[in-house]
């Protein structure tokens, strides 16, 4: 900010920069404000989703009348439903306001709530799921990406996509802790002792809560995201470039070659996010701890998340985006060698606690950079969201086929040496993810 000398000191000169100071006041509140709308809507719209199926599994099975594999295949539709929309999803970012597309998503899937709190069952939860998929992606993903780019400039990228990743994360873990500290209150005789009637009122209790949160989600993001100038080429508006046709769009993005090592980037540090669901297992078959001790240091691990993004984003803007995203890949690559190789003695819990810490902040700071890279890759603005689409279909196939070669591998060499053969997996991917970075860094900025 400007500060004036005058050849008037004294009252006239604090008058002036009083004054100045007044006028970038709003401009400020605006961007915070435009921040916080953009990271309750990017938590709020998967809390239906994720977070029922997440923090209440075990409940969610009884009451639905549910297998595990009946589950999984509920939650497979909306990945394939995802993957076939994050294309089309970043052609409708190019072409409509960030304001309209947040605001229908959260508000279509709050509609999608109000079914799920009936119970429907299998058959209801696969076309549920599959609506999910199209609200939550088609509607929602691309908008939110290109909608915190343009807040981040051409300077702040890191930290216009940390504070997404880490409020995302902080907003998680409270919506999360809020939802189950209700769930209980709703079982004043304990759980072991309720009725499968109780237990289904208490979860409809719950559904409607994250319906009303998430439409509440949608006004919120309709009142603080300003609607598109029709003048203007940012997220804000859509702009004179963003009328083109989406083949010229899709053309643009295909011929730039740095996007396509963002989509491998995207792709390996994803696989890596993935495997951080293993580590409970791993804490009670390789290091002796109990059930409940090793999701609590789950728990911790997740919260890293917020410090770990927002950190990483900061930094990025200071040394650049793909530096940093090149020193996340070798700290994460370091931990994943170390429980692939190292022989774990059990009992040893603070040798498990710190190397999960340091693989968990390399993995979350991954996600708070990987798509702050748009700017060094020289994604033009106006086609931000097809270039959106692109990098997450091939970066998000991890959803496809992490889980289920995870398992394979832990079926096939059970207990420690099948979680060995598992981080060895992890470890390949993030090397590929390191090479990429490093082979971007050369790209954007040569030997400097």
């Amino acid at each position: 900010m400007p500060w004036v000398k005058t050849e008037q000191p004294g009252v006239v000169e604090l008058a002036l920069n009083i004054r100045i100071l007044m006028s970038t006041r709003p401009q400020t509140l605006h961007r915070v404000v435009y921040l916080v709308g953009l990271i309750i809507a990017g938590e709020a719209v998967f809390a239906l989703p994720f977070h029922i199926t997440r923090f209440f599994r075990s409940t969610v099975l009884e009451v639905f009348s549910l297998t595990n594999t009946q589950l999984g295949s509920v939650l497979g539709i909306y990945g394939i439903v995802a993957m076939i929309a994050y294309f089309p999803g970043g052609a409708l970012a190019d072409r409509f306001s960030a304001r309209k597309l947040l605001a229908s998503s959260l508000w279509s899937t709050a509609l999608g709530g109000l079914y799920l709190a009936t119970l429907p069952g299998y058959q209801g939860a696969l076309i549920l799921w599959g609506f999910f998929g199209v609200t939550t992606i088609l509607l929602f993903w691309a908008a939110l990406i290109r909608a915190t780019r343009d807040w981040g400039g051409h300077d702040e990228q890191g930290r216009a996509f940390g504070l997404l990743d880490g409020g995302r994360g902080l907003l998680a873990a409270v919506l999360g802790s809020i939802a189950v500290a209700f769930f209980a209150l709703l079982f004043p005789d304990g759980y072991g002792s309720a009725s499968l009637a109780d237990k289904q009122q208490a979860l409809s209790v719950v559904i409607y809560g994250y319906s009303a949160a998430t439409a509440l989600a949608g006004g919120f993001v309709w009142l603080v995201i300003p609607e598109a100038n029709a003048s203007d080429g940012s997220t804000f508006s859509g702009g004179k470039e963003a009328q083109e046709s989406a083949w010229v769009h899709i053309k643009t993005v295909m011929a730039i070659p740095a996007v396509w090592l963002q989509a491998l980037i995207v792709m390996c540090a994803y696989v890596g996010f993935k495997g951080f669901d293993n580590f409970s297992l791993f804490a009670v078959q390789a290091y002796g701890m109990d059930e409940v001790d090793a999701a609590g240091l789950v728990a911790v691990g997740a919260w890293v998340r917020p410090v770990a993004a927002i950190g990483a984003g900061y930094l990025g803007d200071r040394y650049t985006i793909s530096r940093m995203t090149m020193i996340a890949f070798a700290l994460l690559l370091l931990s994943q060698l170390f429980f692939a190789f190292g022989t774990p003695v059990p009992g040893t819990v603070p040798v498990l606690i710190s190397n999960m810490l340091l693989g968990s902040t390399a993995m979350f700071a991954l996600r708070g950079l990987y798509f702050a890279l748009f700017e060094e890759a020289g994604v033009p603005a106006a086609v931000t969201g097809t270039a959106v689409g692109l990098v997450s279909v091939l970066g998000y196939t991890p959803d496809v086929f992490v889980n289920f070669a995870g398992g394979a591998i832990l079926d096939h060499s059970p207990g420690l040496a099948g979680h060995q053969h598992f981080f060895m997996f992890l470890a390949a991917f993030t090397l590929v993810g390191l090479i990429a970075s490093f082979a971007l860094t050369r790209m954007s900025h040569g030997s400097k």
